[in-house]
């Protein structure tokens, strides 16, 4: 659990909650204040509670969700419980470094946006932000450091130099050349959130196979419909901020069209892992219920859209909403798999 990016490529960055808004201090305090007096000032609690809230502690939760299963499918069974509770750790280390980096280089898109002008290095009003964006980036590269070498010294070099490539490539390749230049944004940039599936196989066997890179597969074509979704409901947010997402540039059909294809990819793939890691008939059932729910909503909205209704009453977000339960259960379907059969 990495990167997670997935921006999968989810544009996971967009679904972090934020720390509620400080009051903000009494006019005459702090104007001109030095940086040292400035911080004596801060509530140890607030700070504690923006620096967390810089990693994106939900987008995390989705990724180590992908993670400690493949662990299970590699070990055959239950993990080594060190390889597994390092691999967790470190894991949000990394996560949480690529979210923090990512909080810094977004912050002014960040502050336009109704969703994420909470965040801490969005919220510029006088006196209300309580980390500067040089601390929030040398917070990130500390982690970043911090959880390659932890995956190195208590796991593998695969899982570190895996770990390293996927914060290496949140940042560089989706927040700074993808995000702000085209509508494959995600689909591209969510490469970092499929990386915890390969981390995970490698923490265990020290290697990668088919079988990690099936479940990559499952989560980078499961990444688009499932952002797409979401920035049809924010879809102003981005216009706003000049992000292409897909939902900004093109119509409502269109991006509904494009997500069902990626969706009805992801059930293949889901079911790709039957024969290629031997998962049980358990298994294949699964995947083909889970699968057959998340095309029929797909569908709904297609429909949906197609009779003429647009905007908030398509119900954009019952389809993202779906889009995590049915991965957080297909992906425990592959941790339960190689227990019970």
């Amino acid at each position: 659990m990495t990167v997670l990016s997935n921006k999968r490529a989810v544009d996971l960055d967009d679904l972090a909650d934020a720390v509620p808004d400080a009051p903000p201090p009494p006019a005459a305090a702090g104007a001109g204040a030095p940086d040292a007096a400035r911080a004596a000032r801060r509530p140890v609690g607030g700070l504690v509670r923006a620096y967390v809230a810089l990693t994106k502690p939900r987008v995390i939760e989705l990724l180590l969700i992908t993670t400690l299963p493949v662990m299970f499918l590699a070990a055959g069974g239950v993990p080594p419980a060190g390889v597994a509770l390092a691999t967790l750790a470190f894991g949000t280390l990394s996560a949480g470094a690529a979210n923090a980096i990512n909080c810094y280089i977004d912050r002014d898109i960040d502050a336009k946006m109704r969703r994420t002008r909470r965040r801490p290095l969005a919220r510029a009003q006088s006196g209300t932000r309580q980390i500067s964006p040089a601390e929030a980036l040398v917070f990130g590269v500390v982690l970043a450091a911090a959880s390659t070498a932890g995956f190195a010294l208590a796991v593998n070099a695969l899982a570190a130099a895996l770990s390293l490539f996927a914060i290496l490539f949140y940042v560089f390749v989706y927040s700074l050349l993808l995000k702000r230049r085209t509508s494959q944004n995600v689909v591209w940039g969510g490469i970092a959130g499929c990386m915890p599936v390969l981390i995970g196989w490698a923490a265990v066997t020290g290697r990668l196979d088919w079988t990690p890179f099936v479940l990559f597969g499952v989560v980078f074509l499961w990444t688009p419909p499932h952002t797409w979704t979401l920035a049809m409901r924010y879809r102003e947010d981005y216009a706003v901020a000049k992000v292409p997402m897909l939902p900004v540039v093109a119509t409502e059909t269109r991006v509904i069209v494009e997500s069902l294809l990626y969706t009805w990819a992801t059930v293949a793939c889901s079911l790709l892992l039957w024969p290629v890691a031997g998962m049980s008939v358990v298994y294949g059932a699964l995947a083909v219920a889970l699968g057959a729910v998340f095309l029929l909503e797909g569908h709904r909205l297609l429909r949906a859209s197609r009779a003429g209704v647009t905007g908030v009453h398509l119900r954009p977000m019952r389809f993202f909403h779906l889009s995590n339960v049915y991965l957080a259960l297909l992906f425990t379907a592959v941790a339960l798999d190689p227990i019970f059969t």
